[in-house]
């Protein structure tokens, strides 16, 4: 990226320059290369026309040519109006993707974090293995994308930055004693316990009287099956010839758990009246309740621990790092975002988007790792 140093002082933006972030500025140049790139990514191989303010002459223009769907005429003034809305969204995206990319690219080097231009190429080239079938279809690629292989030497190289910025961030959070594993478990013991379950055979009938019949049935020996088949309304177990498995306490009506929680295994029991019917059961099996131990917990545990504490570090830092480059990014009067420090008045921090990064034609992995938020991320 051609980012100049700045010779004026204080938060004066100078010409020919959209921001300034630190002592560093991003040329209008830049801003204009990278918004190409957004349209020609959108154009999907069809004509790529950037919107030109203030009268988006070109813009509309192009418009008018395209099919009309419908018998309505779209108006010169419509067409203005959506050429300034794409170009108003087009100019968020970007001015966020490059301010962004500054940050990172000073706070690597406030760390001292460094990629090697052999890494980055090695990146690049497995990148380009798995997107394009041929070196011809990435150089298409290039020239319809409206990047340079610098360009996306640049992107891979952000993104390398940004994963080893997290990978520090985060290192120290990595550590979880033996004392941090206990105590968790000690406190959430009721996580790591199985209550008692049971299987069951049930039929379910709207009246008693049916539900007798269905007990005398089986009693007299038929199967469940048969059984199930001819009474049950209840269509899940009845598709399963009755089988109701792995029930736990809460998951059933109230009266049809109390009475399968007293049962015996083996015994037939009902008819038990409940909210959808009256219910005939036995119990097939019974997995009684258990506790994993601390040991068997141990991993479990460590890995949670490790992923909470990693995810606080970087939620941390982030807040402070946004904070802390806000403070010093200053921005042209016509390209202020919420990531400048004269951000106008509502802006909100939205996250940059994916869409201000090109993506080759027919392939949906990108020749580079585009930060889709070059803020650090896990």
């Amino acid at each position: 990226m051609s980012l100049v140093a700045l010779g004026a002082c204080g938060n004066d933006v100078p010409p020919g320059a959209v921001a300034k972030v630190g002592d560093e500025t991003i040329t209008k140049d830049e801003f204009t290369k990278w918004l190409t790139a957004a349209v020609k990514s959108q154009a999907q191989g069809g004509a790529a026309v950037v919107p030109d303010p203030p009268d988006y002459a070109k813009c509309v223009a192009a418009k008018k040519k395209q099919p009309v769907t419908g018998k309505a005429k779209t108006t010169t003034a419509a067409l203005k109006k959506q050429c300034s809305s794409e170009y108003t969204t087009l100019k968020r995206q970007v001015m966020q993707f490059l301010i962004q990319a500054q940050w990172v690219e000073q706070e690597a080097d406030k760390q001292k974090i460094k990629v090697s231009d052999s890494d980055v190429q090695k990146t690049l080239q497995a990148q380009k293995k798995q997107a394009f079938p041929t070196e011809k279809a990435y150089q298409q690629f290039l020239k319809t994308s409206g990047m340079s292989e610098k360009d996306i030497l640049f992107r891979v190289r952000l993104s390398q930055l940004q994963e080893k910025l997290t990978k520090k961030i985060t290192q120290d959070a990595q550590k979880v004693s033996d004392a941090d594993v206990e105590t968790y478990y000690n406190k959430n013991k009721k996580r790591f316990a199985q209550p008692e379950r049971r299987d069951l055979h049930v039929v379910l009938t709207k009246t008693e009287a049916k539900a007798n019949e269905a007990r005398s049935a089986l009693d007299s020996g038929q199967s469940w099956k048969d059984v199930v088949k001819k009474y049950s309304i209840d269509q899940a177990s009845k598709a399963q010839g009755g089988k109701l498995q792995s029930v736990a306490k809460g998951q059933q009506d109230k009266s049809l758990e109390d009475a399968v929680f007293a049962a015996k295994k083996g015994e037939l029991t009902g008819p038990v009246k409940t909210q959808f019917g009256w219910y005939v059961f036995t119990v097939d099996k019974i997995t009684p309740a258990s506790q994993q131990s601390l040991d068997q917990s141990r991993d479990t545990i460590k890995n949670l621990l490790k992923s909470q504490r990693q995810q606080k570090s970087l939620d941390d830092f982030i807040k402070d790092f946004r904070d802390q480059y806000k403070g010093k990014t200053h921005c042209a009067d016509d390209f202020r975002v919420a990531e400048c420090d004269n951000a106008p008045k509502g802006a909100t921090d939205t996250g940059p988007s994916g869409s201000a990064q090109p993506q080759p034609q027919g392939s949906s992995t990108a020749p580079s790792t585009a930060p889709s938020n070059t803020q650090p991320t896990p």
